[in-house]
């Protein structure tokens, strides 16, 4: 569970990073790339916590 909650917290971070490019970036290309990489990253995160949070799924 250690992993997952490591791995949920990186992607967290990811997505902030990425969301923080895309809103600095002068490109229309990279600004639109960043954005959805940090969607991406939210969406992955979100799957994780709803797999920690499943019913079974020990601590």
């Amino acid at each position: 569970m250690q992993d997952m909650k490591t791995h949920l917290e990186k992607l967290r971070s990811e997505a902030s990073e990425c969301q923080m490019i895309s809103d600095l970036a002068t490109l229309p290309l990279k600004r639109d790339l960043f954005a959805r990489l940090a969607e991406h990253h939210r969406r992955l995160a979100q799957e994780i916590e709803q797999a920690m949070n499943a019913p079974g799924v020990k601590e």
